[in-house]
């Protein structure tokens, strides 16, 4: 079987800016999360190709303090909800949510499910029975194409492509396998790539 990780902030829905703080980050709440445009009908082409749909994603907003468990779970089923609304379903989803500076001290973590480590992965494809080699990994950030990279997966780097990122996917060994603007896109490329 093979599976298609998709990242979550930044792959599926958009990030929030904070004006408050000055920080770019996840949603902390329901109201926060929308679905990118496409990702519905992206998700079931995925399926269609024979990919499972899994999403590994480090979310430490809980160990940060940023918002509750019960929130945490509000945007999980908003997201559910939002998929099936456009026909769409994901088959698993893995999060990461440790963080070695966490103010919730049981999820002080430095742990080996904390992308850029393989963790989630690894355990999503004992779980499952994926065969990493012919899997994907899908990001928007250098660390899931490191966790990609890691657990034998391929890997699309959501981006726009800057001389800064150049040297930085060469000093951190994460030179993805394509780089595409949003998930529709790289459904395409996988489409036109898969064997």
């Amino acid at each position: 079987m093979k599976a298609a990780f998709l990242d979550r902030d930044g792959v599926i829905n958009p990030l929030v800016y904070y004006e408050e703080q000055g920080i770019i980050d996840s949603p902390f709440t329901a109201e926060q999360f929308n679905l990118l445009p496409g990702i519905g009908p992206a998700i079931s082409r995925l399926h269609q190709l024979g990919y499972k749909v899994i999403l590994a994603s480090n979310q430490p907003g809980v160990a940060k303090g940023h918002m509750t468990e019960a929130a945490f779970e509000r945007i999980r089923n908003k997201m559910r909800d939002e998929l099936a609304r456009q026909g769409a379903a994901i088959d698993g989803e893995r999060y990461c949510l440790h963080h070695p500076e966490a103010i919730v001290h049981e999820l002080m973590l430095d742990c080996d499910c904390r992308k850029p480590k393989p963790g989630l992965l690894m355990q999503a494809a004992q779980d499952m029975g994926i065969d990493l080699s012919q899997s994907w990994m899908i990001g928007d950030g250098l660390t899931d194409v490191q966790a990609g990279k890691r657990a034998g997966c391929r890997t699309i780097l959501l981006a726009k492509m800057k001389c800064e990122l150049c040297r930085l996917m060469d000093e951190q060994e994460a030179r993805p396998d394509a780089i595409a603007a949003n998930l529709p896109e790289a459904v395409s490329f996988i489409a036109d790539n898969s064997t």
